[in-house]
């Protein structure tokens, strides 16, 4: 097996997360996407063999000749950056959860109607401040919450944040439940906004308690990265 002990960490990782919510009490469902990035097609393999259908990528490169060689059924996630004259590669993948500009926005909406099927999208908020991430604000949220009703070509179905990497417990606690702030205003304009996307490795059960329904977990089930 490429990835021993994978079935044992998946338990404990499904056990934390049950922990995490009941003490939540938001009551909602969790989905783990497992992230695979810089991990070969094996890791992918060895998910859904371990009950994980929901994988993650964070470059459209990377994931598309990961896809040409896995024969098993994963629903692919793009969680990472998308430069608009990719979003055609959008036609492999389930649900971006980086949605991260008005221009963006507009350029994933065209491949939509194009397609002739809206594309399932979740809007990346920047809720850290920090520069080297991408995504709206919570101020230019509501704005662009009601002017995404009328593009026809995406589907809004939640948010996606990532929290600072040296964030304290209580500072995690803020900005996840800021992302849920969020998720409610998509919901108050329209939106089918139910998922909320957040919480890695290390820090998903904080997410978790905050109302996650979606965290991305990679090196907690697959070990550090090959590169």
């Amino acid at each position: 097996m490429a990835f021993p002990g994978l079935a044992e960490r998946l338990a404990d990782v499904r056990a934390r997360i049950a922990a995490a919510a009941a003490r939540g009490g938001h009551g909602q469902q969790v989905t783990i996407v497992a992230v695979t990035k810089t991990h070969g097609p094996e890791a992918a393999r060895a998910a859904y063999e371990a009950g994980l259908h929901d994988v993650g990528e964070n470059k459209v490169q990377e994931a598309l000749k990961k896809m040409a060689a896995v024969e098993v059924p994963v629903r692919w996630h793009l969680i990472g950056h998308l430069q608009r004259n990719k979003v055609k590669a959008l036609e492999q993948f389930v649900l971006l959860h980086s949605l991260d500009s008005p221009r963006l926005a507009d350029a994933v909406s065209e491949f939509g109607i194009v397609r002739g099927r809206a594309m399932d999208v979740l809007i990346e908020l920047n809720l850290s401040g920090e520069a080297s991430k991408g995504g709206y604000t919570l101020s230019d949220l509501l704005p662009e919450a009601e002017r995404l009703v009328s593009l026809s070509g995406i589907r809004v179905r939640g948010v996606m944040t990532m929290a600072s990497f040296s964030a304290t417990e209580s500072q995690l606690h803020r900005t996840f439940a800021e992302a849920r702030e969020g998720r409610e205003e998509l919901i108050a304009a329209g939106h089918p906004a139910g998922e909320l996307s957040m919480g890695m490795s290390n820090d998903y059960e904080i997410a978790v308690e905050e109302g996650a329904t979606l965290v991305r977990v990679g090196t907690t089930l697959f070990g550090a990265r090959d590169k």
